[in-house]
């Protein structure tokens, strides 16, 4: 049984930066290959044999919202006016031209993009199922499936959440756009989902795409299934002052206040966005420790609002983040951003340290998708981590001990040096071991969906 041996230059041990940290970790064979099994402090050069990592090592980043194929908007659904709405319009233009081969090429290519910028697993928020029209693949499962071998293929852990999409509104039948979403009932969303397995590199969570989406009276069928595999569960929750008026009229009571009444709130269950809520839907959520996932970079994008992250975490919400539509592939902005826009909107500073801010990316995401063993740089956990630079022209300056405030408040994606998953170099020296040319990759995927 082989080991592979770190020596990183500084690594943030979860409080504090430690300089000349030396990691080992178990290899094929070893019935905990692929995990952290000695973190050494105190080791001033490199040992004997070991990878020598310069700059800043943190545990790995996890990406907890994706929509993998709005990457394909970047830059294009940025200009003009208009509103979520109008943008969605768009955006459905996209998912329309989706097939099997075209999405695992567009997703390799973007999980290559989240190696790249330091991110070691991804929640992949999945509802584009069928063909469009809604006519089913050979194997129900070829859109998740392409999703989960594209994971493989970049080198980065996947939490599929496979999406329950039923309807286009409160007792409205899908449009047609949204036919290849749907599986008619939540019945046979749960029996499709059944056939997804889990590998080493996937897990497979569950998703209620927003309430609006998914009736009333099928929501407890989507939590059950959840439930009894103990997987994890995400659901859009109050994006958009519209759906919250509209929920309201439909079951006279806000979207949150829904989710509790059919058990869809708990522990393992996590609300995206959570922008527009009243102060008793902050306490529901809280008080029954469902997860908050932030994605600032859309929320903006979108002219969506700020989401009271501060009450929330209070209340007893843990919070995430998420690059979601993916106009920037970038944790660390996220994070900053988190931040920056509760400064904005109080007109005052410092809500999160930036060791906070830096396990609602790692630690607090990985368990938002139910890899509970990730997101830290301790014996036991996986051996998921990445380095960045110190030397650049947006880190250079701090002193080495500000790690978490480098990391949070100066670096970026592009600073990211090397990505390790499971104890294997994905990214070294700031190229992917994998997806040979990322760029082209991305241009040659976005391309064929543009037609």
């Amino acid at each position: 049984m082989t080991e592979t041996t770190y020596w990183l230059e500084h690594a943030w041990l979860g409080t504090d930066v430690e300089p000349g940290v030396t990691l080992t970790v178990a290899g094929p064979g070893n019935p905990r290959a692929g995990r952290i099994t000695a973190v050494r402090t105190g080791t001033p050069a490199p040992p004997p044999g070991a990878e020598p990592l310069r700059g800043l090592t943190l545990p790995g980043l996890a990406n907890a919202h994706s929509h993998a194929f709005h990457r394909a908007l970047r830059a294009t659904a940025q200009v003009g006016s208009g509103t979520f709405w109008t943008w969605r319009e768009v955006m459905y233009q996209v998912a329309d031209r989706l097939t099997p081969d075209s999405y695992h090429a567009l997703a390799r290519a973007v999980y290559a993009e989240m190696a790249l910028a330091g991110i070691t697993a991804v929640g992949e928020f999945h509802y584009v199922h069928h063909a469009p029209g809604g006519t089913l693949y050979a194997d129900p499962n070829a859109m998740g499936e392409a999703l989960i071998a594209a994971a493989a293929e970049a080198g980065i852990r996947i939490t599929l959440l496979d999406t329950a999409y039923l309807s286009s509104g409160f007792g409205q039948a899908p449009d047609r756009h949204q036919l290849r979403f749907s599986d008619g009932t939540a019945d046979a969303w749960a029996e499709r989902c059944s056939f997804l397995k889990e590998r080493d590199h996937a897990r497979i969570g569950a998703a209620i795409h927003s309430v609006r989406a998914v009736p009333a009276g099928q929501l407890a069928t989507v939590a059950r299934w959840a439930e009894e595999r103990r997987a994890p569960l995400h659901v859009h929750l109050s994006e958009q002052t519209a759906e919250n008026d509209a929920c309201r009229q439909a079951h006279g009571r806000t979207p949150t206040r829904l989710l509790a009444d059919h058990g869809v709130l708990g522990p393992r269950t996590t609300g995206v966005h959570n922008t527009h809520l009243t102060d008793t839907d902050i306490a529901l959520i809280g008080g029954s420790g469902t997860g908050t996932c932030m994605c600032p970079t859309t929320e903006r994008d979108l002219a969506d609002g700020i989401g009271p992250a501060v009450a929330l975490q209070r209340a007893g919400s843990p919070l995430s983040l998420g690059s979601d539509s993916h106009a920037v592939i970038d944790l660390f902005e996220e994070a900053r951003a988190m931040e920056l826009n509760e400064r904005l909107r109080s007109r005052t500073r410092g809500h999160w340290t930036a060791a906070a801010l830096l396990r609602a990316a790692s630690a607090d995401g990985h368990a938002a998708l139910g890899w509970d063993g990730a997101g830290a740089l301790e014996p036991g956990a996986l051996a998921d981590f990445t380095t960045i630079a110190l030397d650049s022209v947006r880190t250079a300056g701090p002193l080495p001990r500000l790690g978490a405030e480098t990391a949070v408040f100066a670096a970026a994606a592009a600073d990211v040096s090397h990505t390790v998953v499971g104890g294997r170099h994905v990214v070294r020296d700031g190229a992917h071991a994998l997806v040979p040319d990322v760029p082209k990759a991305l241009a040659e995927a976005v391309a064929a969906l543009r037609g």
